[in-house]
C-alpha cells in the first residue's frame, strides 16, 4: 500500500516537472522570436547590406545595347511626368479655353513666331526663344547638340547670337509641310519668368547697360520712345523706366513696334513670341525653378547624357519683389494697370500672381 502511494506521488511530481519545463520553454521561445525591436533591427540591417548588391544586379541585367532609365518615374512601365509640369500644361489649356482672355492668349503662328523657334533635327527638339530668361544658355546647349562646337565652354560669346555662325536653323527656314511635321512630332519647350521682372531685365540690359555691339537701342529705339511717351518735355535725361512702361502699356504701341522691327522680342509677351495656345509644347520651364527644370527638360528630351545646362549662379533665378517695387516706384497706377492689361495673358497662362502690391 505504501509502495503504491509512493509511486503515485513520484508520478505526480514528474508530471508537474514536465509541465513546469514546458512553460519555461514556451516563455523562452516567445521572448526569442516575437521581439519586434530585435526583428526590425535585423531586417533593416539585412536590407542595408543587400541593397547595393541588388543595384549592381539590376545594372548587370541591362544588355550593352539596351537603353537604361533616364531618371523619370515609372508606373506599369509607362513614364509619368512629375505633377508640377503636368499642372503647368493643364493651366495653359484652361486659360486658352477662356473666351474672356482670347485676345491676350491667342496669336497666329506667323513668321515672327517661327523665327523665334530654333531647331535641332538630330535630336528632334524645338526651342522657342523668350529673351531675358536665360535663353543664351539654352542656345549654347542646342549649338553643341547640333555639332557646331564640341562643348559649351568652347563657344565664343559673339557666336551665340550670330545666326550665320551658330548652326541653329530657325523653324521659319523650312517648308510648310516640314514645319507642320516638326511641330507635331518634335519635343518642344520654352522658359518663362515673372512678366514684370522680365521687363525690368530687358530695360536694364538694352537701355542701361547697353552692350556696345547693340548701339541701336540707345541711339534709335530710346529716342523714339522718349519723343512719344515722355510727359516732361524739358527732361533731358536718357530713357527712364517710366517712359518704357508707358510705351508698353499703350494700346497703340504697334506702330512703334513696326519701326523697331525684331528688336522688340526682348519685351513683347510670351504669347506673341511662342503662341502657347496654338502650339502644343512638351514642357514649360520657369526661370524661378530653373535649378530643377533644366535637368528635367534635358531628361525629357533624352539628351541628359550628352550635354548639361551651364552652372546657375546662386540666387540669380529668385524672384526679387523689392527690386520690382523699386523700379515701379513713382509710376502712376494708371500706367501700371495699362501695362498689366497687356501682359495679363502671360500672368494667367503661366501661373504668375497678379501684382496687386503695384496695382492697388
Amino acid at each position: 500500500m505504501c509502495d503504491n502511494m509512493h509511486h503515485q506521488w513520484l508520478l505526480l511530481a514528474a508530471c508537474f516537472w514536465v509541465i513546469f519545463m514546458f512553460m519555461v520553454a514556451s516563455k523562452f521561445i516567445t521572448l526569442t522570436f516575437k521581439d519586434p525591436d530585435g526583428y526590425s533591427a535585423k531586417q533593416e540591417l539585412l536590407f542595408l547590406t543587400t541593397l547595393p548588391e541588388v543595384g549592381r544586379l539590376a545594372e548587370e541585367k541591362h544588355s550593352p545595347g539596351e537603353q537604361k532609365p533616364t531618371g523619370k518615374m515609372f508606373v506599369d512601365s509607362r513614364p509619368v511626368q512629375p505633377l508640377v509640369y503636368l499642372e503647368r500644361l493643364e493651366l495653359i489649356r484652361n486659360v486658352c479655353r477662356d473666351e474672356a482672355l482670347r485676345n491676350l492668349s491667342h496669336t497666329a503662328i506667323s513668321k515672327f513666331v517661327l523665327d523665334r523657334i530654333f531647331v535641332c533635327d538630330k535630336h528632334k527638339i524645338l526651342f522657342c526663344q523668350t529673351p531675358k530668361v536665360g535663353n543664351t544658355q539654352w542656345k549654347k546647349v542646342l549649338i553643341v547638340l547640333n555639332g557646331a562646337f564640341p562643348s559649351i565652354e568652347e563657344i565664343p560669346e559673339n557666336v551665340v547670337h550670330d545666326h550665320e555662325k551658330n548652326g541653329l536653323p530657325r523653324l521659319s527656314s523650312f517648308s510648310k509641310a516640314e514645319i507642320q511635321k516638326r511641330l507635331k512630332t518634335y519635343f518642344k519647350f520654352f522658359i518663362v519668368r515673372d512678366p514684370f521682372e522680365r521687363l525690368i531685365s530687358a530695360f536694364k540690359d538694352k537701355f542701361v547697360h547697353n552692350p556696345r555691339f547693340e548701339p541701336w537701342y540707345k541711339h534709335e529705339i530710346a529716342p523714339g520712345i522718349i519723343r512719344k511717351y515722355r510727359r516732361n518735355r524739358t527732361e533731358t535725361r536718357g530713357i527712364q523706366f517710366e517712359d518704357f512702361v508707358r510705351y508698353l502699356g499703350d494700346p497703340n504701341h504697334r506702330w512703334l513696334d513696326l519701326q523697331f522691327g525684331d528688336h522688340i522680342i526682348h519685351w513683347v509677351t510670351y504669347v506673341e513670341l511662342c503662341a502657347p495656345c496654338e502650339i502644343k509644347y512638351s514642357v514649360i520651364g520657369h526661370h524661378e525653378t530653373l535649378e530643377e527644370d533644366a535637368p528635367y527638360i534635358l531628361r525629357e528630351a533624352g539628351i541628359d547624357h550628352l550635354v548639361s545646362y551651364p552652372a546657375i549662379p546662386l540666387g540669380i533665378t529668385v524672384y526679387n519683389r523689392t527690386k520690382v517695387q523699386n523700379y515701379f516706384l513713382g509710376i502712376s497706377k494708371r500706367d501700371i494697370r495699362r501695362l498689366y492689361a497687356r501682359f495679363e495673358g502671360d500672368f494667367k497662362l503661366f501661373g504668375y500672381q497678379k501684382p496687386d502690391f503695384l496695382l492697388n
